[in-house]
């Protein structure tokens, strides 16, 4: 079952409880209850960082998945620079949103063939299944490199890839 975005932070916090405060098995929930997320990338015209907002699910070895179209400024800035950063937003249902989780992935994106992470995207975002076969759509994992996880208000961590991928 998906989680509804509003009640995001309230399984997050349940799951936090089970995991003994564990940075990474967290910032791995975090992740998996996600729908979507900001991507920051390096614009290609020589630019600063710009953000897009997307649609994410993760796999079975908890790879962020994004479906892009070649066609959108992100995919073009990708494709001269494959360094990205996301950032899961999992504060929906706090007063104060600096209270609340959030967590920002720090990695590469990887072009993937539509496979299973088509279906296990698919699955998690059913409405995608209208454009995910057109030509300039592509799959694309990206490989955590490390993250930064803010769990609550003064509980901030840095996680490695390694770390992270130890919980899928």
């Amino acid at each position: 079952m998906v989680p509804d975005r509003r009640n995001m932070s309230l399984v997050f916090a349940s799951i936090c409880r089970r995991m003994n405060d564990d940075p990474a098995a967290q910032a791995m929930a975090l992740l998996q209850a996600a729908s979507t997320a900001s991507l920051g990338t390096i614009d290609r015209d020589g630019g600063g960082p710009i953000a897009s907002l997307v649609l994410v699910a993760a796999d079975d070895h908890g790879m962020p998945i994004l479906l892009l179209s070649d066609l959108a400024e992100h995919s073009r800035n990708i494709a001269t620079d494959d360094r990205v950063s996301l950032l899961i937003d999992g504060t929906a249902d706090h007063d104060d949103p600096l209270t609340g989780p959030r967590l920002t992935l720090l990695g590469r994106t990887e072009r993937r063939d539509h496979g299973r992470l088509r279906e296990v995207y698919l699955a998690r975002h059913a409405s995608a299944a209208q454009y995910a076969d057109f030509g300039d759509f592509s799959f694309y994992g990206i490989v955590v490199e490390r993250a930064h996880l803010v769990a609550e208000f003064g509980r901030i961590d840095w996680i490695s890839g390694a770390d992270m991928a130890a919980y899928s």
